[in-house]
């Protein structure tokens, strides 16, 4: 084998997950638009307004950059709780994971994507399910799996 990882996925790596999905897209991009609009707003009409607009007012600079990643934090303590350990294997003739008592085989060319983020490898089967392997349990071989997985999809 040429690589071997046994792990199971914290909420933190699912946090991270959705929190890189949300902010690198027209969402995220919206999302701080929309943050900054309020804080001007609100340094504008502070004096003015009453104390429940005051209320709405810090609510709304707080809904992107506080709330909404505490209630994706919820959900990512949920997938952990869902998520079975996993024993991964990964060698010239592909992907083979065990997991909960199943053992499944991949070929490469079944990889759809491979996307390396700062703290993490996400390698897709499909345009919505994959294996998300941390720099916690990729350890020091971070960039090194990053270029054979990429160097194994293009063959």
């Amino acid at each position: 084998m040429k690589y071997q990882f046994r792990y199971k996925n914290t909420p933190i790596d699912f946090l991270q997950l959705s929190l890189y999905y949300t902010y690198g897209s027209i969402v995220g991009v919206c999302n701080t638009i929309f943050t900054v609009a309020m804080i001007l707003l609100t340094n504008q009409i502070w004096a003015e307004t009453t104390n429940f607009v005051r209320l709405l007012l810090l609510f709304s600079i707080c809904l992107f950059p506080i709330i909404q990643p505490i209630g994706v934090y919820v959900r990512a303590k949920k997938q952990a709780a869902d998520a079975k350990e996993v024993e991964i294997y990964f060698d010239d003739s592909g992907i083979q994971v065990k997991s909960g008592g199943e053992v499944s085989n991949l070929e490469w060319k079944n990889i759809k994507k491979v996307s390396k983020k700062p703290t993490m490898v996400v390698l897709f089967s499909t345009t919505t399910h994959g294996f998300i392997l941390s720099n916690r349990v990729l350890g020091d071989k971070h960039k090194e799996f990053y270029n054979y997985v990429v160097l194994k999809m293009s063959h």
